[in-house]
């Protein structure tokens, strides 16, 4: 990191208020395929740090552009841009429009064991994205398929094998990156070895943490080592290394072991707060707070506006009772402002030229 870049980031976050700062943490959900009071209210007087799509929120390729063009419309009298964010894997978890052809599942990539082609997948899904304004993707998948009997994960694992995942899923992060898109892994500590789908409950591990180091660590340690900039932290209680919290809200298992063991300085993501497995346990906003205390840098809150603001109104409250301090969120700010900065991000409106010929194309050629 330069100094210059260093002190251009932290001028910028010494010349926001503490409100902006706390919506830096949150990436939010939406409704329907129009802006609507709830998200304009949240971009515009809350400064959220990033918006996520899903498939109810998209029609079309131009219904898509227009979204993302409206949401920075709104956003440009604010400090900094947006995350536009979407899941975007292939195969079961797509959220492309029908435009495009559809990308295979992981597990039928991973079939080929060709490093290759999987950087060339990747080069594919980041020119999609692309075209449609998207910044960041919470792909590759690092699972690795190690439990026959996992409701979650499935095809959408590159294999069962953790060299094979950690090399094959790594490519995929390198050829979007060199895209410009923000590649987010997933779902650490690992996912693969669960029955429960943390959607509906919240799954239970009982590996040691020798045991996670010899299998489920792997790909992630192999991505961090390639420069990985954002990891998602997965809803699942690992019961012999924190009997208490699952790993969204685990300082054990963000900051001691993923920080400070396995070394990653980028910014930690949770999976979606409004997921089963957190609010059947928890309350939202208590669990937000408990996540940022965990060292998470940014929480997803995906659905209902409910929710959106409860986590919100919670980080604030646990500020104002100096239960979080301001400094802890600054070290998350500076993360997420000097993510958004190296992949440049802005709020330039996304041109409406299309040629989604030639990446149907790619995906033929790669694939067919």
């Amino acid at each position: 990191m330069t100094k210059e870049k260093k002190d251009k980031i932290q001028i910028l976050i010494d010349n926001m208020t503490l409100q902006e700062k706390i919506g830096q943490l949150l990436i939010v959900g939406f409704d329907g395929i129009t802006l609507d009071d709830n998200i304009t209210n949240l971009i515009r007087n809350k400064y959220i740090g990033g918006v996520i799509f899903f498939r109810n929120n998209i029609d079309s390729l131009t219904g898509v552009v227009n979204l993302v063009n409206q949401f920075k419309e709104i956003n440009r009298g604010n400090k900094v841009p947006l995350f536009i964010s979407v899941d975007e894997e292939g195969g079961v978890v797509s959220r492309v429009p029908q435009e495009f052809k559809k990308l295979p599942s992981a597990s039928y990539v991973g079939s080929f064991n060709s490093e290759e082609i999987c950087y060339k997948e990747g080069e594919i899904i980041a020119n999609e994205l692309k075209l449609m304004g998207y910044n960041m993707d919470y792909a590759p998948v690092l699972d690795i398929l190690s439990n026959s009997q996992n409701t979650v994960i499935g095809n959408r694992a590159f294999g069962e094998i953790s060299e094979v995942v950690s090399n094959l899923a790594v490519e995929v992060m390198k050829g979007i990156q060199d895209n410009e898109v923000i590649p987010v892994v997933k779902h650490f500590p690992g996912h693969g070895d669960t029955t429960l789908d943390s959607h509906y409950g919240l799954p239970l591990v009982e590996k040691t943490l020798d045991e996670l180091k010899s299998l489920e660590f792997i790909p992630f340690e192999n991505a961090i080592k390639n420069g990985a900039d954002a990891i998602m932290i997965s809803h699942i209680l690992l019961k012999n290394v924190d009997s208490e919290n699952p790993a969204t809200m685990s300082k054990v298992i963000v900051s001691n072991i993923l920080r400070e063991s396995m070394g990653f300085k980028g910014v930690v993501i949770t999976d979606d707060m409004t997921m089963g497995a957190i609010t059947q346990n928890y309350d939202i906003g208590e669990a937000s707070v408990k996540a940022i205390e965990a060292g998470v840098d940014i929480v997803l809150v995906c659905h209902g506006y409910d929710n959106e603001m409860k986590v919100i109104n919670s980080i604030e409250e646990a500020v104002a009772s100096e239960v979080i301090s301001e400094e802890r969120i600054n070290e998350s700010v500076y993360r997420i402002l000097y993510l958004k900065d190296k992949y440049n991000l802005n709020s330039d409106n996304i041109s409406e030229v299309y040629d989604i010929e030639s990446i149907n194309t790619k995906i033929e050629e790669l694939f067919d």
